[in-house]
Order: C-alpha cells, then sequence, then structure tokens
C-alpha cells in the first residue's frame, strides 16, 4: 500500500504542474499578453487617476469649451471644458465596476441554475430551460434596455440589467458541462457511497465545469461593458456629469462633424476595453482546453 504522507505530498505538485502548465500556454499567446496589457494599462490609469491627471473630471469651464488636443489637454476638452482624457480615465472605473459586477450578477443566478438543470434533468431541466429559452428570446442589449426601462436609471440598475441580459448564456453553457459531468465515474462512485446530490453538485460537478465558465465570464466582461456603454449612449444608463465612456459618446454626437475627437476618444476607449477582454478571453480559452493547448 502506497504511503499516504507520499501521496499527500503528490496531488499539490499535480495541481502546481497544471497551473504552471495553463500560465506557460497563455503567455505563449501573444494577442492574449497584449489584452491583458490592455486590461492592466486600463487598471492601472483608473486606480492612479488622482496622480495621473490634475483636472475634475466633473468640473465645468465654458472658458475651455472643445479645445483642440494639446499638451496641457492631451485629448482636448467637451463642450463643457471637462478634460476628456481625465473623463475617460475615471470613466474606466464607472465602465469596469458596471462589467464585472453585472458578470457577477450572471454568474451568480446562471451558474446554480445550469447545474441543478444539468444535473436534476426531467423537470427541473425543463422549467430552467424554458425560463433561459423566454430571455434568449430577447436579444441581450434589448433584454437589457427593457430591464432600465422597468427598474429605472440609475447604475444599480444599469448593472442588474445588463447581468440579467447575460444569465441564459451561463444557464446553458453550465447546464451543457453538468449533463456530461454527472455520467463521469467519479460522480457514479459518490453515488454509490450514498453522497447527497449537494455534496456532488459542489465537490464534483461545480470544479470540473469551471474552465468554460471562466472563459465565458471573460467574454462576457467585453459584452457587458459593450452594453453598458450602448444604454449611457442612448441616455438610459449612467447619467451626466458621471464620467462613464457611453455617456461621453453620446454626448459627443452631436458635434461629431465638427469637433470629431469628442467621440473619437471615448469610442476608441470601448473599443479597446471589449478588445482586451476578448483577446483575454481568446487565451485562456486555447490554455484551458487541452485540445487546443500548445507547448
Amino acid at each position: 500500500m502506497a504511503d499516504p504522507d507520499v501521496r499527500k505530498v503528490r496531488v499539490p505538485d499535480q495541481v502546481v504542474t497544471g497551473r504552471r502548465t495553463v500560465w506557460g500556454s497563455f503567455r505563449r499567446n501573444v494577442p492574449a499578453l497584449v489584452g491583458l496589457a490592455v486590461l492592466v494599462g486600463f487598471l492601472v490609469l483608473a486606480v492612479a487617476a488622482p496622480l495621473v491627471t490634475p483636472y475634475d473630471p466633473i468640473k465645468q469651464d465654458l472658458s475651455q469649451a472643445r479645445l483642440a488636443p494639446s499638451l496641457s489637454h492631451v485629448f482636448g476638452t467637451d463642450n463643457l471644458g471637462r478634460d476628456i482624457f481625465t473623463r475617460i480615465i475615471y470613466g474606466a472605473r464607472i465602465s469596469l465596476v458596471i462589467g464585472l459586477l453585472a458578470v457577477a450578477v450572471g454568474l451568480v443566478v446562471g451558474v446554480p441554475l445550469g447545474l441543478v438543470s444539468g444535473y436534476f434533468g426531467r423537470w427541473v431541466d425543463i422549467g430552467v430551460q424554458r425560463l433561459a429559452d423566454i430571455m434568449l428570446a430577447f436579444p441581450p442589449f434589448l433584454l437589457a434596455l427593457a430591464m432600465v426601462a422597468a427598474l429605472g436609471i440609475g447604475i444599480r440598475n444599469v448593472i442588474i440589467a445588463v447581468g440579467i441580459s447575460v444569465i441564459p448564456v451561463f444557464i446553458r453553457l453550465t447546464r451543457g458541462s453538468a449533463l456530461t459531468i454527472r455520467t463521469q465515474g467519479y460522480v457514479e462512485a459518490a453515488r454509490a457511497e450514498n453522497a447527497s446530490n449537494g455534496y456532488i453538485i459542489v465537490r464534483h460537478v461545480l470544479p470540473n465545469a469551471l474552465a468554460p465558465v471562466i472563459v465565458q465570464a471573460t467574454l462576457s466582461l467585453g459584452i457587458t461593458i459593450l452594453t453598458a456603454s450602448g444604454l449611457g449612449f442612448l441616455g438610459v444608463g449612467v447619467q451626466q456629469p458621471t464620467p462613464e465612456w457611453g455617456s461621453m459618446l453620446g454626448d459627443a454626437r452631436h458635434y461629431i462633424f465638427s469637433d470629431p475627437t469628442m467621440a473619437m476618444f471615448p469610442g476608441f476607449a470601448i473599443v479597446l476595453g471589449v478588445l482586451a477582454f476578448n483577446l483575454i478571453g481568446d487565451g485562456l480559452r486555447d490554455a484551458l482546453d487541452p485540445h487546443l493547448r500548445t507547448f
């Protein structure tokens, strides 16, 4: 019989090796590293915003309205004399927080529903999937727009609305994984030992379903930022004077021909943010999927 002390040492070594393999595959993916660098850049600027720029993102100065980019105002100023660069880096705080919390809503609601749907099947599966079908009948942006119309305007309601729009994706993804995992030998062995369904779901099904969920969560961060920006552009998202990329773009559309830089820089920030999460998500997918992993 093997020495139990040896077994205790080997398990952590395998875990560490797996983590190193995933990181080794991820760091060989140049686009994913570019996306990670862009995201880190946004995070650093957002956290250190008061140290990076001396301007107030909200204070108006009409004497400085619509100035062209210069050394004192790198991206110029908007129609109310506010520094655009300052508002973009402060807006990164709002956009990233909305994205993270909205995805958290999708995970907290969608993953448990997907797990019980796929594991138990039968009437539980039918009920959960009909709910997902109803939500999927609406395009995600239209569903978020409808939820904002019902809940009202405000950052909290935007987070809830955008989060609800990504719930069905996590339900379907987690259900698919649970349907496969519940037939595996280790799950059957746990049932033979009279383990409770709750224990099996938490101990066996959830950990083995996490890889695709992590990838989808990363990709959904870009989708939620884009959705929240779209709501802000239409005037039903984050309201002025709070700096947020979508609302900044919405204000700038009135000056798209006379002063295109007002719209160009917020739009570029949205593109970079969404692209960064998409590149990171693709890199994680390739690193976590052994069939796609390269060494």
